[in-house]
């Protein structure tokens, strides 16, 4: 499938309301419980999800737009989101992500971007050369993978609790391909 932005944005758009109706108000066993160590927990991908927003999509897609390929992206702090979601209960998280997201999808479509604007190159620090349609299809992409996550760790909660089942259940068989 090739990359169509309204189908991006229609994806985008849904993010923020699924996490709201999986998440909110849910125990915290189910929120702030990981997979062990160095792994995330759902309130941990908000976080992430959040940092992404403030620094990652629509800041190098500026950078994109402004100065092709010869400026390179800043790197990702893929555990920045550590220090920013301190202090701060899940629900906000939601809220703060929602805003975010729904400021972030204005400015996408403000930019009002045609074909010849999405085969535009930037330049990734570990990637190299990227086009503007590969990193916005990344951040749908992303979205979904940190969604497949959040399930996969609150699945992880019952690994032992459902017995036999857990070899029927492909959400427990999964290996982490979606790990920080």
């Amino acid at each position: 499938m090739e990359h169509n932005l309204q189908h991006t944005i229609s994806l985008l758009t849904r993010t923020p309301a699924t996490l709201n109706t999986l998440l909110r108000d849910l125990p915290e066993t189910w929120t702030l419980r990981n997979e062990g160590e160095n792994t995330w927990s759902a309130f941990d991908v908000v976080g992430h999800l959040i940092h992404a927003e403030r620094t990652d999509w629509i800041s190098r897609a500026r950078i994109v737009l402004q100065f092709g390929e010869t400026q390179t992206f800043e790197s990702f702090d893929r555990w920045g989101h550590l220090r920013e979601s301190q202090g701060k209960s899940l629900g906000q998280l939601l809220d703060e992500f929602a805003r975010l997201r729904s400021e972030n999808l204005g400015e996408l479509r403000a930019l009002n971007l045609r074909q010849e604007d999405l085969e535009l190159r930037g330049r990734h620090p570990a990637l190299g050369v990227i086009t503007l349609s590969g990193l916005l299809a990344t951040w749908a992409a992303h979205d979904l993978t940190h969604l497949h996550q959040i399930s996969r760790v609150m699945a992880y909660q019952y690994r032992e609790a459902v017995g036999p089942w857990s070899g029927y259940l492909g959400v427990l068989q999964c290996a982490g391909h979606s790990s920080p």
